[in-house]
């Protein structure tokens, strides 16, 4: 009878609920036990014991039983004191069963305080609730609620689910996307495990490639809802850890002719097996972001994208180390990331392009005709399905070696009058006698700058037509062959009908990225010559490019990116609504609260960049030659146009605080580099300099904040460091704002 009771015991034992991991955590201590005495009596090592009690891993039969039944009696031995019942444990991560279920994700806003209900621990054992995720404010940190988590309607039983890392975003309420849009796929002694997002994680059967991309598509309920009612339904992600590499027959790297192919062999017995089980490969092959697809049929896709890290999917500039984080901790990055832009289709660049595409269609299904049947239409607003033919591109907007250019001799420099040359400020000057007797230079720099320049920016969305000397319409897009070196920015309007005087010597043109003053006709998007009539001067075009159809297509990519950083920014602390003295203390290492956050901030604003970088994608090898077409042009969002456009913007943009700066303070930029701005300042922050009265900055000028086109603090050095620095290397207008972050000086070019 005794074995039945202990048999008993047992059963109880494996099914009991845990207390939270700060609750373990107690039991433990009130003991006088040590981590590695616990260890020991389980037979395991001291850092499983650790990842219990901290709430990254939970305990697996037979070690569950048993330490379910040493915290038992401990509970009954050192029970919690009941007026603590209610007051959350800094840093516990609360079970499955003693939390409720929030709303969902899409209806949640940036929360900055707590927010979690109470508990109830009433609530079915097998109900997995993600933890709370923490969203800090300085100082402190506070919980944030994460959707439910439900056990898919698989055949064969989901493996251990562990609790999420704190801010994990849980699965999509798409009950066919039940478990979230990716996973990570891992190997644990022997077992594959696919790691969701919200802390699940699934056993996987499969045994092959072919076999793994199958259950992905039939049981393992991954995958995304579309962003825009045309487009389509976001593909599954698998990211292949270096063990799962090793369990499909995969290299855990690259070979270096694989590494210049950018892909394995068509030949690799893993290509092989997917050929034969009528599985296809896009034409990038199989590469660290390979999809695997068969045809559709009808409106069913059949598709899933894998991502492998360890063949650099992940790049370092823009992913940080998330590509070395454990499986729970990157489905967690990737994760919030595949939530608040968009599941990764590649690199961030890709996927800030593909962005594009997913809030505009190029397609949409048309009413019904007589039969009562539907057809493909183009979308207004859209950029449509087809490419421009690469020859009735506009000379001036295309790089060099396009195909319109075909007939230009090889070595021929195209001047400003045959080129539009819009980019980014890189722009530096001497300081002045006065500016040497201050004693810092302090940079400030323009949050999600290029996203901002973004917003609300009409551009062309069809092709452009030639007008030949055009009355200029600043809200026609377009490029335009215009003179603006009568422009003087000695006295400019900054008004409706205010005129003021300036020293031009010390500001840079707005025309040119190198801010020398234009010498003559020159090519020109419409927001850097709508800027000069702005400033009161006339323009008359010789010639242009224009774009009748038109349309704001960027503010739904603008607006999704800025909620994404936004929401982001919020859960580390930093809030949209702070006070400016407050914000300066609340980025000071906002990124050290929760670094796998501060990975997707980082991606988020390598997504703008690069999403506008691809709009003018040029050649990359495959044995190109100048005059010849590159795969990019085939795409229709080869769009160098608009990003000559946000470029413009962006510039403009930040000219124009800078000119309200100089007329209300006197004070000029003594360096500019994109979005950062250096000026010389009595003190080291930017409130020293900044013209703030009582909380309320100039208006029109730069403001301190989170928000895009707001700055933030870049960093401060002195100013015998910047003399130095330019005496040391002969270079007197050398760019310090190139080096203000951290005073590291590199790539010194002379001013050259």
């Amino acid at each position: 009878m005794s074995e039945l009771f202990d048999a008993v015991d047992a059963l109880l034992a494996s099914r009991a609920v845990l207390p939270p991991p700060a609750e373990r955590k107690r039991l433990r201590a009130a003991h006088g036990l040590t981590i590695e005495e616990v260890a020991t009596a389980l037979k395991v090592r001291r850092a499983t014991v650790s990842g219990w009690e901290s709430g990254k891993t939970e305990p697996r039969p037979p070690e569950r039983d048993a330490y379910a039944r040493l915290l038992d009696k401990l509970a009954e031995l050192y029970p919690a004191d009941p007026a603590d019942a209610t007051a959350p444990v800094p840093g516990a991560t609360a079970p499955a069963a003693f939390t409720t279920t929030p709303a969902p994700a899409e209806a949640q806003t940036p929360s900055t305080g707590p927010a979690t209900q109470a508990a109830d621990t009433t609530a079915p054992r097998n109900t997995q609730v993600p933890a709370p995720a923490p969203v800090a404010t300085a100082p402190a940190a506070a919980p944030h609620p994460a959707r439910t988590t439900r056990t898919p309607s698989t055949s064969r039983r989901p493996g251990a689910k562990k609790p999420a890392p704190a801010g994990t975003p849980a699965g999509g309420a798409d009950p066919r996307f039940e478990n979230g849009p990716l996973a990570v796929v891992d190997v644990e002694d022997g077992k594959v495990l696919a790691y969701c997002v919200g802390g699940l994680v699934l056993d996987v059967p499969a045994k092959s490639l072919p076999s793994l991309v199958d259950w992905t598509l039939r049981e393992a309920q991954l995958g995304a809802p579309k962003l825009a009612g045309p487009g389509k339904d976001a593909d599954p992600l698998l990211v292949l850890t270096e063990a799962a590499l090793e369990r499909y027959g995969l290299p855990v790297t690259l070979t270096q002719e694989e590494k210049h192919a950018g892909r394995l062999p068509e030949g690799h017995k893993v290509i092989r097996q997917l050929t034969r089980a009528d599985w296809k490969l896009t034409k990038r092959g199989f590469g660290p972001w390979a999809r695997i697809y068969r045809p559709a049929t009808g409106s069913a896709r059949a598709c899933v994208q894998l991502c492998i890290p360890s063949w650099h999917a992940l790049d370092t500039r823009h992913w940080g180390e998330a590509g070395q984080l454990p499986p729970a901790e990157l489905a967690r990055v990737l994760g919030v990331y595949a939530s608040r832009v968009m599941t990764p289709r590649g690199s961030t660049a890709v996927t800030g392009l593909e962005l594009m595409t997913a809030l505009h269609p190029s397609t949409r299904a048309s009413e019904p005709d007589a039969d009562g049947k539907r057809h493909s239409e183009h979308n207004p607003g859209s950029l449509g399905k087809d490419a421009v033919d690469p020859m009735n591109w506009p000379p001036c907007e295309v790089p060099d070696g396009h195909p319109v250019l075909k007939d230009v001799p090889r070595f021929h420099v195209r001047g400003p009058g045959e080129k539009l040359f819009e980019e980014a400020y890189d722009w530096a000057r001497p300081m002045t006698d006065a500016e040497c007797t201050l004693r810092h230079l302090v940079g400030i720099d323009v949050n999600m700058a290029f996203a901002a320049g973004a917003n609300g920016l009409v551009v062309g969305l069809g092709e452009a037509t030639h007008v030949k000397s055009p009355v200029f319409d600043p809200k026609l897009p377009g490029s335009w062959l215009v003179d603006l070196s009568h422009v003087d920015l000695s006295k400019v309007k900054v008004g409706k009908d205010k005129w003021v005087e300036l020293d031009a010597s010390l500001l840079p043109s707005p025309f040119t990225p190198k801010g020398e003053h234009p010498g003559g006709p020159a090519w020109y998007a419409t927001p850097t010559v709508a800027y000069a009539q702005e400033l009161g001067y006339d323009v008359a075009p010789i010639e242009a490019w224009v774009r009748y159809e038109n349309g704001r297509y960027l503010d739904g990519w603008y607006q999704r990116l800025r909620d994404a950083y936004l929401a982001t920014m919020a859960d580390l602390g930093v809030d949209a609504d702070l006070a400016p003295a407050d914000f300066l203390t609340a980025m000071d290492g906002y990124q050290a609260r929760d670094p796998e956050l501060a990975i997707v901030v980082s991606a988020i604003k390598a997504t703008v960049k690069g999403g506008l970088g691809k709009l003018r994608e040029r050649p990359r090898g495959e044995g190109w030659r100048p005059g010849q077409p590159w795969r990019a042009l085939s795409r229709p969002t080869w769009r160098p146009d608009i990003r000559a456009a946000v470029i413009s913007r962006t510039r403009i943009n930040l000219h124009r605080k800078i000119v309200k700066h100089a007329a209300f303070t006197g004070q000029y930029p003594v360096a500019i580099l994109s979005d950062c701005v250096v000026y010389a300042s009595d003190g080291p922050s930017p409130l020293d300099f900044l013209p703030y009265r009582d909380g309320k900055p100039l208006p029109g000028g730069f403001k301190l904040g989170i928000n895009p086109g707001l700055v933030k603090w870049e960093g401060t050095q002195s100013v015998l460091w910047g003399e130095e620095v330019r005496e040391r290397f002969n270079a007197p207008e050398l760019n310090l704002a190139r080096y203000i972050k951290d005073g590291t000086v590199t790539d010194v070019d002379n001013g050259e």
